[in-house]
């Protein structure tokens, strides 16, 4: 069996291939078993079964770890564009690659290091991560990381607020507690421990205020921290709402949704560039990159590369006042054919959207030149440019 098929066989998702699908039922059932064992092992009364439980513990690992050498003999499919070293580097020192090599890694340095065995068992909790492999396959999985990744500026926004606020409770408190109380606001870190239980509205008890300007700031504190803690909640809950908002409306406009193809390449402007900061053509959204044999769900801090394939919903423009899309044959008598678009002269009510060329769909810039066969496209807003593009086609 050669590298690619063992490659296919080890990547997720792949529901057409009977291997690739059987591995991820099999690697979903090595990992709970793996923690269910280190589960069990914990209650007194299934020490008897400890030896049992170290023989499928040392099967699982070693499943693991074969599994881990497997992803980097082949990481260089993962990421066609770099070299075989550069691959295994990348995937070694990424996420996923990180968790999957904390997975088995603590089994064996207590070998090594047999002082540092307590230590080294906390490593095990690492392995309910792999399962975010499994999951990230999975739209609903996807969207939560997607509303996270689109609204992280707004949650670290309130993070920092939320960590002011804590900051100035604490200080407050240990001023106003710490005479009456200096076994207990004995320094700002205590009044910081207070403040989070406060803030988190947990109270554990342990430590209270006593005097009455602090138990009055402790109201205060209380209200505000109710609302402080909200606010991450409102900004991912909005998050939700947005997106399926947005996809509601998209269900809503698919049978009058016309998708084009676009290729991206290094000269592109739109290449290395993140969405947010792309304007698209009226009422156009972009709705997937395909990128080295995946396909990418695009947000805004989505960056578009070089060789990207980009699929490009619009509505029909015909029947919306007066604008529509006009494609133009460029034959050999065109006098278009050898000029850079940006030595082309439109009608003001015109936009060039994409150049059909061969079997590729092009989004021309600037430097374009016209060619003779191109397909081109031409938003045109009123019927007089309509006329006009007309009688250029012929």
């Amino acid at each position: 069996m050669n590298r690619k098929r063992i490659f296919n066989i080890i990547q997720i998702g792949n529901k057409d291939d009977f291997w690739s699908k059987s591995f991820d039922y099999i690697i979903v059932f090595v990992i709970l078993l793996n923690l269910l064992v280190t589960l069990l092992s914990t209650f007194d009364a299934m020490k008897k079964y400890s030896g049992l439980f170290s023989v499928i513990e040392l099967v699982t690992i070693i499943f693991f770890t074969v599994e881990y050498i497997l992803r980097l003999w082949t990481a260089d499919y993962l990421y066609p564009n770099l070299s075989r070293p550069a691959a295994v580097f990348r995937f070694m020192f990424s996420v996923l690659g990180l968790i999957d090599l904390l997975t088995f890694v603590p089994y064996y340095l207590p070998i090594i290091f047999p002082a540092g065995i307590v230590a080294f068992r906390i490593f095990r909790v690492i392995r309910i991560f792999r399962l975010f492999r499994i999951n990230a396959q999975y739209d609903a999985f996807n969207v939560i990381i997607d509303i996270i990744s689109e609204k992280k500026r707004q949650i670290l926004s309130s993070m920092v607020l939320i960590f002011i606020f804590l900051v100035a409770a604490s200080l407050c408190m240990y001023d106003l507690e710490h005479e009456a109380q200096p076994e207990l606001f004995d320094n700002a870190f205590s009044g910081m421990w207070w403040a989070v239980s406060a803030l988190l509205t947990v109270g554990y008890g342990d430590i209270y205020p006593i005097t009455t300007i602090g138990r009055i700031l402790a109201i205060l504190i209380a209200f505000l921290g109710v609302g402080m803690v909200a606010i991450p909640t409102g900004i991912i809950s909005a998050g939700f709402v947005e997106h399926y908002t947005k996809m509601k409306s998209y269900k809503g406009l698919a049978h009058e949704l016309q998708f084009i193809m676009a290729d991206l390449d290094l000269k592109h402007p739109w290449c290395n560039k993140a969405v947010r900061d792309i304007t698209f053509p009226p009422e156009t959204t972009l709705v997937m990159i395909a990128r080295n044999d995946e396909i990418v769900l695009p947000t805004g801090d989505t960056i578009l590369e070089d060789k990207d394939k980009l699929v490009l919903g619009g509505e029909d423009y015909k029947d919306k006042i007066g604008i529509e899309i006009d494609e133009i044959a460029i034959d050999n008598e065109n006098p278009w054919i050898g000029k850079r678009v940006k030595d082309i002269e439109f009608n003001k009510n015109e936009m060039l959207l994409f150049i059909h060329r061969g079997d590729k769909n092009l989004v021309p810039n600037s430097s374009t030149i016209i060619r003779e066969g191109d397909g081109v496209l031409l938003l045109v807003q009123d019927e007089n440019s309509a006329a006009e593009v007309k009688k250029i086609r012929h």
